[in-house]
């Protein structure tokens, strides 16, 4: 089992503010959905809240981790990561992404193969953080994607690879 993790990142490594995101760049929500689709996607009720009409991503398998949500039939529950451990043991054929929020990826980033970031070049104030990967051990920059535009915006996609991932089980 393959578990990576996909964020977009202000140049301080924030990632959200006020329950959303920093910045919304059609390309970036492009690449989101490319990597996602069909994937197992996991993530915090917050994130979850943070979705239009508190919705799941379509096309995906939802599987949230919450001590306070009510079952659902669009999404799966988990309460801890033993039990996020028994359903990941099952995928196969599908690719995991972890994809928030601040705990969720702090709490998971260890088991993660691969880190797909987008890197926005500025500082948003953000108030929640993803780890700086160019400083943590065992993370190595492996793909620096060229220098992209958006209204001023220069961003880029990248790809961290983790030396030693922790066994998930």
């Amino acid at each position: 089992m393959v578990i990576n993790t996909i964020v977009a990142v202000d140049e301080k490594w924030a990632i959200g503010k006020n329950n959303d995101l920093l910045f919304s760049i059609p390309e970036d929500m492009k690449y989101f959905r490319k990597m996602t689709l069909g994937a197992a996607v996991v993530y915090g009720k917050n994130n979850l809240l943070s979705f239009p009409g508190g919705e799941p991503l379509p096309k995906r398998r939802n599987i949230v981790i919450s001590t306070s949500l009510e079952l659902s039939e669009d999404y799966e529950v988990v309460r801890n990561l033993e039990e996020l451990a028994g359903l990941l043991k099952a995928e196969k054929d599908r690719e995991i992404f972890v994809i928030g929020g601040a705990e969720v990826y702090a709490q998971l980033l260890p088991y993660c193969s691969n880190a797909y970031v987008t890197k926005m070049f500025r500082d948003f104030n953000g108030e929640k953080f993803f780890p700086d990967l160019d400083e943590m051990p065992g993370w190595n920059l492996k793909e620096e994607g060229q220098l992209l535009d958006h209204e001023g915006l220069k961003y880029s996609f990248n790809r961290y690879e983790n030396s030693d991932v922790k066994a998930f089980e």
